[in-house]
């Protein structure tokens, strides 16, 4: 045997062995909990004189709205007050419940000592250079391909730790401020979000008052599984708000997460905590 066909077979062999411990260590099955499954949902009583019934996220809590039949939307106001008088009805049941007051208007949660700057309407934030704002990033004037020279460097924008300008901060403050501002309007709207019965997020949950983003993920009973906050506010549209869950990509799911997360900006990551 020649000292190339010596050098093949012990590549083939090596090759073989390197196949059988992959084979032998290929991952195991993931455990059940983990395997995507069709979420439970709560069954609402249904109302004999056929009048809607809003249920609450706890599966249990459910009001019949008089002069309102299934399948109509509720108005705003009625929507309102139908959530208020579940929400009273709630605590009532549930003195002892660790449920955080709504903060004042402007206050985020994390920060209660210091108001929240006042934000511009949505819509009329520009970036510093004048270039377009995308959902979770920007554009330079070149649609983020411009490079600049540092120190000798070429540098592409947004690319490099460290490697930014004022200007740079600036435009990412701004698109980070647009996304969060999208997320407060998709959550104070219930058409936005997709429901059709006229509840909001914000009914239950003022300046998403209640929802602790610091403590996902988390076991959450009503899923029977390990959730995301993503998890939990499709859940809550499919439920409360009889809407249809967002797809992970939607940007109207990341908007709102990105604004709950921002509710309780300053607040200590304690995920798993009930």
């Amino acid at each position: 045997m020649t000292y190339r066909m010596k050098l093949w077979v012990g590549a083939g062999a090596l090759l073989s062995f390197a196949g059988g411990v992959a084979l032998a260590t290929s991952p195991a099955p993931r455990p059940e909990s983990l395997q995507a499954t069709e979420l439970p949902r709560h069954k609402v009583p249904v109302s004999k004189d056929g009048n809607l019934v809003v249920g609450m996220c706890d599966g249990e809590t459910s009001l019949e709205v008089k002069g309102v039949k299934e399948g109509q939307s509720l108005t705003r106001e009625q929507a309102a007050r139908v959530s208020a008088e579940l929400m009273e009805t709630w605590l009532k049941k549930n003195p002892d419940a660790n449920w955080d007051p709504a903060p004042p208007p402007g206050v985020a949660q994390g920060q209660k000592q210091a108001p929240q700057q006042k934000n511009p309407p949505m819509g009329t934030q520009k970036p510093a250079t004048g270039g377009d704002i995308r959902e979770g990033g920007v554009t330079a004037e070149s649609g983020g391909k411009e490079v600049r020279k540092e120190a000798g460097v070429n540098i592409q924008d947004g690319h490099s730790y460290g490697a930014f300008t004022q200007r740079d901060e600036a435009v990412w403050a701004a698109s980070t401020q647009q996304f969060v501002d999208e997320g407060h309007r998709v959550f104070h709207d219930a058409a936005a979000v997709g429901g059709t019965i006229a509840v909001s997020c914000d009914m239950c949950h003022p300046d998403a008052s209640n929802t602790h983003p610091e403590t996902y993920p988390k076991y959450q009973v009503q899923l029977g599984r390990v959730a995301l906050l993503r998890d939990m506010i499709n859940w809550c549209i499919e439920n409360p708000v009889r809407g249809k869950p967002l797809a992970d990509g939607d940007p109207r799911l990341r908007a709102m997460e990105a604004y709950i997360y921002a509710q309780r900006k300053g607040t200590k990551l304690e995920y798993g905590k009930k």
